[in-house]
């Protein structure tokens, strides 16, 4: 039986749609989210796209008007119109406002220690 990439995925994806700025050496796309996890996220290539996936990139998730999630992340790959970015810091805030949003869109308690626990196992 062969092993699907969904099969090894260890975080799971939710689709969140939320405004959203990737910032790179003093560029800053607004781009469309299609989906995060504790691990990293998924957008819409933004166009023109003059990012430099050798260098990491700044990203801005506003939540609401007084609260976001900001990451450091670097660039796993860029395919059919997608860039796939894992997560390289986040600040103890920003873990926090993530950890809340996934606990509310799992409904499943048990699954997100389970996330937790791989997140730091990474």
């Amino acid at each position: 039986m062969s092993e699907q990439p969904s099969d090894r995925r260890r975080f799971r994806r939710i689709a969140f749609d939320a405004r959203t700025e990737l910032g790179q050496s003093g560029h800053v796309w607004t781009v469309q989210l299609v989906d995060l996890s504790l691990k990293g996220l998924l957008v819409r290539k933004p166009q023109p796209w003059l990012g430099d996936a050798a260098e990491p990139f700044d990203v801005d998730i506003h939540l609401d008007e007084s609260t976001d999630v900001k990451l450091q992340v670097r660039l796993t790959h860029d395919d059919h119109g997608q860039l796939g970015f894992v997560c390289e810091h986040i600040d103890l805030d920003s873990i926090s406002h993530l950890r809340r949003l996934i606990e509310l869109n799992l409904g499943d308690q048990a699954e997100l220690e389970r996330e937790l626990g791989a997140l730091l196992e990474t």
